[in-house]
């Protein structure tokens, strides 16, 4: 069953796997058993165990009854959770699916509905409008410097 997770070195049986992924995680508060793999970056899938995704290997070792052709899907929306109960396998037209938008941008701005599709806009107006007025904060120091270097009163 391990010979199926790609990435997975070989030296891992069972037993010495799931004692491997319950050593580098942690429980947090909202129930999920989050891992701690390579590299500094949280909320990423996490590699573990030689190249293998940590959830993924979790799934094998805790759950059991992997088909590599599905994908392993998060019911808690948390990347590198690896609790079993939050853990399925899904074809992958059903994973992108079952995505959540969230309604608030990374800024905590509401984000709008998009009347063509009904969905959440993908990109938020407000965060561009303050980029675009950013951009044209520069733009206008970058002239006054210009003509200042030029011997000319800004008009």
């Amino acid at each position: 069953m391990l010979s199926q997770i790609n990435g997975l070195s070989r030296h891992f049986t069972e037993e010495t796997l799931r004692a491997y992924l319950l050593s580098r995680s942690t429980r947090a508060d909202n129930g999920c058993l989050v891992v701690r793999g390579y590299g500094p970056q949280r909320g990423v899938y996490q590699k573990l165990a030689g190249r293998a995704w940590a959830h993924i290997a979790a799934y094998v070792v805790f759950v059991g009854g992997y088909d590599p052709t599905f994908e392993v899907h998060h019911d808690c929306g948390t990347p590198d959770c690896i609790e079993p109960r939050h853990l399925r396998q899904l074809s992958h037209a059903d994973n992108c699916r079952e995505r959540a938008q969230r309604p608030r941008c990374r800024n905590g701005h509401e984000r709008e509905t998009d009347p063509v599709t009904g969905r959440l806009r993908r990109l938020c107006r407000a965060c561009n409008r303050q980029a675009q007025q950013r951009w044209r904060e520069r733009q206008a120091a970058t002239v006054a410097d210009a003509r200042a270097t030029y011997g000319r009163q800004p008009s």
